[in-house]
């Protein structure tokens, strides 16, 4: 009964590649009981916050919530995927679903358009059923070698070799995740809501709108496009918020990892890797947003920020296999 688990100690400290993929073999595989959806939704949940961890692997409940209550929103909410449990139906569906009729939140809204107070208390439920029904239920099939927890503390700890591995391995993992996620979830729904499963698998939410950021960007920096250098009017279409690694990869929205654009650059890099070059210069304002003390929405979003995850970040993508690097015409 490891998901009753309510303090999770790392077993093994040192572990190589071939114990790692032979441990998440037995998670994808049917050695590993699987009464609902749950194990995939947390393993895409860790996979969303590998760059956010501090310097001690950590992250805090609240961040894991969060993805796992997008994961579901998306699911539930945008692709009507209601069935997520053998049997009854799995609490974090109850809660979705009573928060949406409650707050009389429409289809197409995708998590992040909810108001920031909606989603606390929602993400705070589904907290509370991660801890009763998911961190455990993990920690045991890894045999305590993945990570640590402490329902307490909200203190959850990546070992660092799977830390590691993750990130080098990362787009397999997404994929794979996926794929046994969407064979569950197809055994598990009917038809119309299974047609064209993996696409609405595949993304851990809906891209939400960027023009929050444009905003308090704009408010540090001139106008103009991060990558061409030129002049930002402000006019309709013309000033664009990007994605300096892709989105697709990153697939969350970080001030870190956003820059102002130009429509023509915007377009012309979509999911392709800026030159290393530039790489450099976002560190360096990146670097900016640090120092911006005064400031405390931005101190917040620069909280888990260091320079090394920037240059991380980008070599993994490379990894991943965005290796079409791009360049300003």
């Amino acid at each position: 009964m490891s998901h009753k688990l309510k303090v999770g100690e790392l077993q093994e400290t040192y572990l190589t590649d071939e114990d790692i993929w032979r441990t998440f073999t037995i998670i994808l595989s049917n050695k590993s009981v699987k009464s609902s959806t749950y194990k995939y939704a947390l393993i895409k949940s860790l996979i969303e916050n590998l760059y956010q961890v501090n310097e001690n692997f950590e992250l805090t409940y609240d961040q894991l919530a969060y993805s796992f209550t997008k994961v579901y929103w998306n699911l539930i909410v945008t692709h009507h995927l209601e069935k997520q449990n053998r049997g009854k139906n799995a609490r974090v569906v109850t809660i979705i679903k009573e928060a949406q009729r409650l707050y009389g939140v429409p289809n197409e809204f995708s998590f992040d358009k909810i108001s920031e107070e909606i989603q606390i208390k929602i993400v705070s439920k589904v907290q509370s059923t991660m801890k009763e029904n998911v961190f455990g239920a993990l920690y045991g099939d890894t045999k305590g070698t993945f990570y640590a927890f402490d329902h307490k503390k909200e203190y959850f700890k990546i070992n660092p070799p799977v830390h590691a591995f993750m990130l080098n391995y990362q787009r397999l993992i997404v994929n794979l995740t996926n794929y046994h996620l969407a064979a569950m979830i197809e055994q598990l729904n009917e038809v119309p809501s299974i047609n064209y499963l993996l696409g609405k698998v595949e993304s851990i939410a809906r891209r939400s709108s960027l023009r929050p950021f444009e905003k308090l960007l704009l408010n540090h920096f001139e106008a103009r496009c991060f990558y061409c250098n030129k002049t930002l009017s402000g006019h309709k279409r013309e000033t664009h918020v990007d994605h300096f690694i892709p989105w697709s990869f990153v697939q969350s929205d970080h001030i870190w990892n956003l820059v102002l654009s130009c429509h023509t650059c915007n377009r012309s890099k979509s999911d392709k890797l800026p030159k290393r070059e530039f790489l450099e210069f976002m560190i360096d304002r990146n670097h900016v947003l640090t120092n911006k003390q005064e400031d405390q929405q931005v101190r917040s979003m620069m909280m888990n920020y260091k320079e090394r995850k920037m240059v991380m970040l980008y070599e993994y993508s490379i990894k991943n296999g965005y290796d079409t690097i791009w360049v300003p015409r």
